[in-house]
């Protein structure tokens, strides 16, 4: 059969109605393709434009019944039936695609089943469901995926949404014990099922397949592979690396200059404080209130005295009664409905998102923030997709929007933040910090700092954001942070909650970012009836709000904070070179110790701290294993110990396990 072509340096494969192509994409990895429309599909989507350095030939070679392309480490096998295989270096198995049927009765998958590999089901209006399945190694772990509310660091035998949530972000890379990394890399909604007999990547409507496929001999060589394919963090400022003080909400701009003098008076580290939503009269107007926020200039100017940024929470919903309203629906910035009123929230008012997709209103939004932000001195923006379960898709540059939990398209986050990245890069701004709900594939080149969403305040919720932060950085996302205390609830004066608290602000010493924030109880009563003042605020959260055991307790880990902020520009320099995660999971700094792979309630916070968090009330010891080939020494004890081994670490209140590699110093 006459199936295999090359073209340049790419093999290409036709059969009946399907184009597939498999061309080098960096080194060691492959880019996958295949379509059945008349032309390959020519978006990158989360990949850049393929790197330079692949200047040297793939080897090719094409039989009568296969045909294979290799690219250093890996190689991809098929044969003339359009069965894909992907090898290492050793030619042990990646990846094996699954079909079942009879059009090669010689071959090991022949089967009456009739189950395609890569299947192309039709739909309305000229898209495909699309299906990839492959050969399950029911041994295998998957790490990665982005941010999922449950607690299992190994993803396998998941079913993962691909969708972007409230306190969800689907970010479709995944890192294989096997020695792979895959990217999936389509932003339509869909769904993977790591299963123990098979692997299924569906995409509920698409025009083609497209994955990106690398092998390396470690979980570091992959994700700098990938780093390499996607991009990295910009170089996280100095200022970032401290403690951020937040709450739901700052109501006027006296109340949150008493938080940050009171901060100064005390003597407390503070890097940042930040206005959460409704400090705007209207959602679109994006500017201060005024009655609330008399002098913005002045205020500004106090905190940076103080040596205090401000960041500033947007919105990109846009009320029927904005300043912006009425201009934008007329130069066609919003989004618009597939059907009925165009209205996507009704929260303080009657709301549509602005086409974060649309150039054109990218730039609209971003010069209004530059007017009336940016150039006051606010340099960093917490960019809430309010409720992203409303999403967005461009078929063919016709945009839809539709309605609560019925999802196309998980790149709107990436256009967010791409709004104000490069307006902010127009100006002159190198490191960028853009704090959002979500994220996906790519997100990271845009300053992306993702924060958990809206959790639980329980043990639970802990137990979630500590597989969340670990999985983002593996899918590529190393700048992570989580409302330390949760979101929802929360008592300051509860000793229950107090020791919630103090446990998940021990933790956040040991994020990439430390942010406190939470919508506490009781609540207080709006301020008035019109724009900011009508709505709630919660109760207050700051590190001297949970009583005085707990207040000594924070105090020691801002310090503890302050004092590791050289260590911590190390493991952002990292991260933005090579894509590092700045917390990982033990296999990532010790991938030759087979129980670094089985231990899922530890993790590295770069390649020198390991840090065993408290994660059950009531829990004053707990077990932690230290790995093999290093010696280790307890951080507040001065206890020294071998690596290889687990010992029972005892865990007072005001004592987290964390343990120094190799004699480290801070």
């Amino acid at each position: 059969m006459d199936v295999f072509r090359i073209e340049g340096n790419c093999l290409k494969y036709h059969y009946d109605a399907e184009e597939l192509w498999i061309e080098p994409w960096g080194e060691n990895s492959f880019r996958v393709r295949a379509s059945k429309m008349a032309a390959m599909p020519e978006e990158n989507w989360a990949l850049q434009e393929r790197p330079a350095a692949m200047a040297t030939e793939a080897r090719i070679r094409v039989q009568e019944k296969h045909a294979e392309i290799e690219n250093g480490k890996i190689r991809a096998r098929i044969s003339s039936y359009g069965k894909m295989t992907f090898y290492n270096k050793k030619g042990d198995i990646l990846l094996d695609e699954y079909l079942r049927n009879r059009l090669d009765v010689f071959a090991d998958y022949c089967s009456a089943l009739e189950v395609e590999a890569r299947e192309f089901k039709p739909i309305p209006g000229g898209d495909y469901h699309l299906s990839l399945r492959f050969v399950s190694n029911a041994k295998e772990k998957i790490y990665g995926m982005g941010q999922y509310q449950q607690p299992n660091l190994n993803l396998k035998g998941s079913d993962l949404e691909l969708a972007q949530r409230n306190s969800q972000a689907s970010v479709p890379f995944a890192v294989s014990s096997l020695g792979y990394g895959f990217l999936w890399n389509n932003p339509a909604v869909g769904r993977v099922v790591f299963g123990s007999n098979i692997t299924t990547w569906e995409a509920y409507s698409t025009k083609g397949m497209d994955y990106w496929i690398t092998a390396g001999d470690s979980p570091a060589e992959i994700e700098e592979a990938y780093g390499k394919a996607v991009g990295t963090v910009p170089m996280m400022p100095e200022y970032a690396m401290g403690f951020w003080q937040c709450k739901l909400r700052y109501q006027t701009q006296e109340e949150l200059l008493d938080v940050a003098r009171e901060y100064k008076k005390r003597g407390l580290p503070i890097s940042v404080i930040v206005i959460d939503y409704f400090h705007w009269p209207l959602q679109g107007d994006w500017k201060f209130d005024l009655k609330y926020w008399p002098n913005p200039d002045k205020m500004i100017k106090e905190l940076k005295e103080m040596g205090i940024e401000l960041m500033v929470s947007i919105w990109p919903t846009v009320d029927y009664r904005s300043e912006n309203f009425q201009e934008m629906k007329e130069k066609g910035y919003l989004i618009r409905t597939d059907r009925g009123f165009r209205i996507a929230m009704d929260f303080q008012g009657n709301t549509i998102h602005y086409d974060a997709t649309n150039p054109k209103a990218r730039e609209y939004v971003w010069q209004k923030a530059k007017e009336n932000y940016y150039k006051k001195g606010i340099r960093i923006f917490w960019l809430d997709e309010a409720e992203p379960e409303y999403s967005i898709y461009d078929f063919d540059n016709y945009r839809y929007y539709l309605g609560p939990n019925v999802q196309i398209g998980n790149s709107y986050p990436l256009f967010y933040a791409k709004t104000f990245f490069d307006g902010m890069k127009a100006e002159g701004q190198e490191n960028i910090i853009n704090l959002l709900r979500c994220a996906w594939a790519g997100s990271q080149k845009y300053g992306a700092l993702v924060w958990s969403g809206d959790i639980h305040s329980s043990f639970a919720s802990l137990r979630n954001q500590l597989a969340a932060g670990l999985n983002m950085g593996m899918a590529g996302i190393p700048w992570w942070t989580t409302d330390i205390g949760g979101f929802h609830g929360g008592n300051p004066k509860d000793p229950a909650f107090q020791e919630l608290l103090v446990r998940w602000f021990e933790y956040g010493a040991f994020c990439p970012v430390m942010r406190l924030h939470g919508y506490r109880e009781p609540l207080k009563e709006p301020m008035g009836t019109e724009g900011g003042a009508a709505c709630v605020s919660g109760a207050d959260n700051e590190v001297w709000s949970f009583g005085d055991e707990a207040y000594e307790i924070c105090k020691t880990y801002l310090n503890l904070r302050e004092k590791m902020k050289p260590y911590i520009t190390e493991l952002m320099k990292a991260a933005h070179e090579k894509g590092t995660p700045v917390m990982r999971p033990l296999f990532y700094d010790f991938p030759e110790d087979k129980t670094a792979w089985e231990t899922e309630d530890e993790y590295m916070f770069g390649p020198d701290v390991l840090v065993a968090p408290i994660l059950y009330e009531g829990m004053r010891k707990r077990k932690v294993y230290l790995p093999e080939g290093s010696e280790w020494t307890h951080y507040f004890t001065g206890a020294a110990y071998q690596g290889g081994e687990e010992v029972e670490a005892d865990a007072p209140l005001a004592q987290l396990p964390v343990f120094i590699r190799n004699g480290r110093k801070f």
